[in-house]
């Protein structure tokens, strides 16, 4: 009784979480599957569109136009990585590496200081209405509305000219330039696109919990990652939508087996291991039963 009593005083929190953070596991997928390009930014974007975004806010900025400015200062990361990939043929994860590194020293020059609390500034919950930062179920639906906007403007996109050129890179990127596919527009375009998502993701839970830190971001690829797998698991690849929509199905179902391990007396610090096990084993699982190596990453 006592588990059952936890866990669903646990799920309205863990829902906003997992849709919140949804964002984010889209903003990982894009790269890893769109593409066909391992991305490690967006630990490093995350925490820029937080401290951005409160940075702006404290600066008497109105908290949708700082939204949307973190959200473009992303993409320009996101860029830089792929241009770092491109130009000086770095490998991908190592160019993810050397951006989130070097955006840990831009966070602190941006607000000065390791965090910033944003509590009595104002934010973009109290500018649409002031109920929805004291109400959950209103946070579920702001973030779900959301992200029915992402899905369709995603769904929309990728299936015209220039989304099928970007899918087409992914698919295979020797053969695109053949095709009359500038290879390097779209993988930079790609991996800005992404890490706007993820950049707006974190400047928008930095407004939902009142601070933003340099070190939000940490541990967040892992998440993303097993967010994705676990809705690629449950809604397939099979077309375009299923593909969009498997991080927001996965990030809610992960957050939700989050809040099953801490009602069954799982300690908040182990939840990190628990998942990187997870991940592990999800990947792992398809060589221990004979399937192709990394088919859970590459099926």
């Amino acid at each position: 009784m006592e588990f059952f009593s936890v866990y669903f005083n646990l799920i309205p929190v863990t829902l906003v979480q997992g849709l919140a953070y949804a964002f984010v596991a889209t903003g990982i997928m894009i790269p890893f599957r769109l593409i066909n390009l391992p991305d490690l930014s967006s630990e490093g974007t995350f925490p820029l569109g937080g401290c951005l975004v409160a940075t702006l806010i404290a600066a008497g900025l109105h908290p949708v136009l700082a939204t949307l400015l973190a959200a473009c200062c992303g993409f320009a990361a996101g860029a830089g990585t792929a241009l770092i990939h491109l130009k000086f043929k770095v490998h991908s994860l190592l160019a993810g590496i050397l951006t989130v590194t070097m955006l840990w020293s831009l966070n602190l020059r941006i607000m000065g200081k390791p965090n910033s609390a944003l509590f009595g500034l104002p934010n973009v919950f109290d500018w649409l209405h002031p109920a929805i930062a004291g109400s959950l179920l209103l946070q579920c639906l702001f973030f779900l509305v959301l992200h029915i906007l992402l899905i369709g403007l995603l769904w929309w996109g990728l299936q015209t000219h220039a989304g099928l050129a970007l899918r087409g890179v992914g698919a295979n990127s020797q053969l695109a330039p053949s095709l009359g596919i500038n290879a390097v527009r779209y993988t930079v375009f790609g991996f800005g696109m992404a890490n706007a998502i993820t950049a707006f993701a974190g400047a928008l839970i930095a407004q939902s919990q009142g601070y933003a830190d340099v070190s939000m971001g940490l541990g967040l690829l892992v998440n993303g990652l097993a967010s994705a797998i676990i809705g690629e698991a449950i809604t397939g690849r099979r077309h375009l939508l299923a593909q969009l929509c498997a991080p927001v199905v996965g990030a809610v179902a992960y957050y939700q087996l989050g809040s099953v391990a801490l009602s069954l007396g799982l300690a908040p610090s182990d939840l990190k291991f628990a998942t990187g096990l997870f991940v592990l084993m999800t990947i792992g699982w398809p060589v221990l039963t004979g399937k192709r190596p990394g088919a859970a990453l590459n099926a």
